[in-house]
């Protein structure tokens, strides 16, 4: 049994411990089917550029390879989530799962390298978002007839020539420009709407989701349709595929045969992993899944059943949308419309709803296809991808914090001022312009995101259902979790050799956080960092009380290692002066994992002969736990004294220890903090070395 204690102390404000948010900062729960639409908003959105992505890369091989994508969708990574999403009920995804099997510093950096791929997965997954975006809006049939656009950024080209140079034009053409402001839309859209956010962009996020499927629905079935009347076309292009005419780069040993096109269909699933997002994201929307009622806090079993409903409905969806559309697309628009300037470049499905010409000189699909059904298509489009890239700034705002905290980073008030997502929308610009707003340049460090993240879900499932399985007694290895973690792992790498732009932004953020946690520990260095204390019993949590009102005047910190508690006392007692009537109290702490910030410390007080002991657990740093129970003990009694013997340690390894294992020059750094929180020189338990 534990019994929980909150715990203040005079001249030191509270800090917030690192637990779980709660309902009223994690907002209201909702319907499954709606949070699927707030998922869809980033996994439906791939729909945009995929089908496109997908020809340049594979080719007429793009419906071949689009099926292993789906295979490893639903039999590779929606078990992975499933399992995932039964472990972290509260949001925190595969790496809160992660930092139970790898604790300390090593943990830390784990966490800490995964942070800054799910930073990148996030970032990139807007900047390419919102240019995929920009190439709807400049390819509208309606807006290249006007010409506004063209006029609009070579005014500003004019004017970036004059003002900051021949250098900084060459970086504005059309596509930057309006990439630049659906950015600055969609930031203004958040910053308006940015009290009840989640909210307002599920408002939004429901019927955008549910017309754009529509509108999809429309386009893929009259495609299929025409297929069903003309299935010569299908025909011939399965005779090109039999016959090796695939319209890529054919590797030297690949031949027209079934074994080359499908060792072929699975070397080019990582440069088709983009149809492969979304799933982490799920994992974050998961408080918002509404479950039961009866919901256990600690493993609500309604929410993680309707989180399943989430991930099962999206990825079926996203499967059978993303098979068609290749399909059709790769049979029906002619090649030279893939070309990089051709107009079904990223936009393949758009290309499609305006009517635009298909294999043997048709003009169209039919009627119903063209300037007006296309002008809706991509208003549709527009508002998803610039939703897809709000919302998930937001997810990323809330994801960050909930592991920051154990690198003592408090972000609260940088949520509260928006601060955090203005630093991720300049690193959005910095992003774009990089890329010159360029999709397919962009590719490949969004992949890197995405894939690490699944990865390393895949990884740890592995680990937790190893676990798992010997927890039963079985000696069973989790054979099929195993396979799909080495695809994604074998992916992963090859997008990264590939692409390193992806990893080089990921080492970026990894580099931010470590120096804001190294700078923000030393800042942090005089507070308290204990949250409150739980007890082992009812019997400890009695004598700690009584103890906090008895006057003993000496508390002596004690090694657990060394029980020989009677020898200490005495050459204590010698060599302090002690009278021998002098209580003396005992405190022994184990420093558990020091790589944490905040503790809450486990008390087990124990009497044995005439002494107490208080015997302390969960501590991240022995100074900082002594002088948190010093201070406590002096708040309804007279402050104790600690008494210490001298270290011997030298200065610069005492450093080291105190850093990375909580140990180290404990008694001049209790001073420290004891001054620090306490400003009353009467209230403050006395330091004693000798």
């Amino acid at each position: 049994m534990s019994v929980s204690k909150d715990s203040s102390t005079p001249g030191q404000l509270q800090p917030v411990a690192p637990a779980p948010l709660t309902t009223d900062e994690r907002g209201p729960e909702y319907w499954w089917l709606w949070v699927m639409c707030l998922l869809g908003v980033d996994y439906f959105s791939t729909l945009a550029y995929q089908p496109s992505i997908t020809f340049n890369v594979a080719g007429r091989l793009g419906p071949l390879a689009t099926v292993v994508v789906v295979l490893v969708t639903l039999f590779g990574a929606l078990p992975v989530y499933f399992y995932v999403a039964g472990k972290s009920a509260q949001g925190q995804g595969s790496i809160a799962l992660l930092e139970r099997f790898v604790r300390g510093w090593l943990g830390k950096t784990l966490i800490l390298f995964l942070l800054g791929f799910a930073a990148t997965d996030f970032v990139m997954i807007k900047s390419l978002s919102l240019a995929d975006a920009a190439e709807h809006v400049t390819h509208n049939a309606y807006i290249e007839e006007q010409k506004t656009l063209q006029t609009t950024a070579a005014e500003m080209k004019t004017w970036a020539k004059q003002t900051l140079g021949d250098r900084a034009a060459v970086y504005l053409n059309e596509q930057i420009v309006v990439t630049i402001l659906l950015g600055a839309i969609g930031f203004l859209f958040w910053w308006v709407l940015r009290k009840g956010f989640n909210r307002n962009v599920l408002f939004w996020a429901v019927p955008v989701v549910g017309l754009y499927l529509i509108l999809n629905a429309i386009v893929v079935g009259a495609c299929l349709q025409h297929l069903w009347d003309h299935p010569e076309k299908l025909e011939r292009w399965w005779q090109q595929v039999e016959s090796g005419d695939w319209q890529i780069a054919k590797p030297f040993w690949a031949g027209p045969n079934w074994a080359s096109v499908a060792i072929l269909c699975v070397l080019l699933l990582p440069q088709l992993s983009l149809g492969l997002s979304g799933f982490e994201m799920s994992l974050i929307l998961m408080p918002q899944v509404r479950g039961r009622a009866d919901d256990d806090p600690k493993r609500p079993r309604g929410r993680i059943r309707n989180s399943r409903k989430v991930l099962l409905t999206a990825a079926v969806i996203m499967s059978v949308y993303l098979l068609s559309s290749v399909l059709v697309t790769t049979v029906l628009i002619p090649e030279s419309a893939f070309s990089a300037n051709g107009q079904a470049m990223n936009r393949a499905l758009a290309y499609l709803a305006h009517g635009g010409a298909i294999v043997d000189g048709a003009d169209g699909l039919g009627p119903l296809f063209g300037v007006a059904f296309g002008s809706v298509y991509d208003i549709t489009t527009v508002l998803l991808l610039t939703l897809a890239g709000t919302s998930v700034m937001t997810a990323l705002s809330v994801l960050l914090p909930q592991f920051l905290l154990r690198f003592g980073m408090e972000l609260k008030w940088t949520t509260r001022w928006g601060i955090l997502l203005m630093l991720f929308a300049l690193v959005n610009l910095a992003v774009t312009l990089y890329f010159r707003a360029d999709v397919e340049d962009q590719r490949g460090a969004y992949a890197t995101g995405v894939l690490v993240l699944m990865a390393s879900a895949c990884t740890v499932t592995v680990l937790s259902r190893k676990h798992d399985l010997h927890k039963k007694g079985s000696h069973r290895r989790p054979w099929w979790f195993l396979l799909v973690a080495a695809i994604f792992v074998a992916t992963t790498v090859a997008v990264i050799v590939g692409s390193p732009t992806g990893l080089m932004i990921a080492l970026g953020f990894i580099l931010a956080i470590l120096t804001m946690s190294v700078v923000i520990r030393a800042v942090r260095s005089d507070e308290l960092r204990t949250v409150g204390y739980d007890f082992v019993n009812r019997e400890s949590e009695f004598l700690w009380n009584s103890l906090r009102i008895l006057d003993f005047p000496v508390l002596v910190p004690h090694h657990p290692n060394r029980p020989d508690r009677e020898h200490k006392e005495t050459r204590l007692r010698q060599e302090h002066n002690l009278d021998p009537n002098v209580e003396i109290v005992f405190l022994e702490i184990e420093v558990d994992d020091p790589s944490n910030f905040y503790q809450r410390l486990l008390i087990e007080v124990v009497q044995e002969d005439k002494r107490y002991i208080i015997k302390v657990g969960r501590c991240v740093s022995i100074a900082h736990a002594i002088a948190a129970i010093a201070l406590e003990m002096s708040r309804a009694s007279k402050p104790p004294s600690l008494h210490f013997g001298w270290a011997d340690i030298n200065l610069l390894a005492a450093s080291w220890s105190y850093l990375a294992f909580g140990e180290g020059n404990i008694p001049s750094k209790v001073r420290e903090l004891i001054h620090a929180a306490e400003p009353d020189a009467q209230k403050r338990p006395r330091v004693i070395v000798g």
